[in-house]
């Protein structure tokens, strides 16, 4: 196996982004539209938090067996920045690829945004890191 891979060798680049004004309800239709799970919430090219679906389901969970048109309802009263997770964890892009897999394997998330400069460079997920597992054999 690879030793030290600095972790922009296996992150996400080119990464959708949103500002902690939009709507969540807006944010759920990028989930879906874009097939993803996370989304890096940033002010200019700063990363000032970070979204996940799991953040945006939560909301609707209390809410209990409700229709579409309900939940999006829900979901348009919130705005980003009142669901998001605010100054999350970062690593840099020469973070080696061992340090990330120690990170998220004992955190309750799935993702880390790479920032240089205070300003997001890419995403890494869990299953980068398994991608890039199963490459090594």
């Amino acid at each position: 196996m690879k030793q030290r891979v600095p972790v922009s060798q296996i992150m996400a680049k080119a990464l959708i982004v949103v500002d902690p004004t939009k709507k969540v309800s807006e944010v759920n239709e990028m989930f879906s539209h874009y097939n993803i799970r996370h989304i890096p919430v940033v002010e200019g090219s700063k990363l000032v938090g970070l979204v996940s679906k799991n953040d945006v389901l939560k909301l609707g969970y209390g809410a209990g067996d409700v229709d579409q048109a309900t939940l999006k309802a829900i979901y348009d009263t919130y705005q980003l920045k009142d669901v998001m997770v605010k100054s999350p964890l970062t690593v840099t892009t020469d973070t080696n690829i061992k340090e990330v897999a120690e990170i998220l394997s004992t955190q309750s998330f799935h993702s880390l945004p790479v920032v240089e400069n205070d300003e997001i460079a890419g995403m890494v997920t869990t299953t980068d890191l398994v991608k890039y597992l199963l490459e090594q054999y």
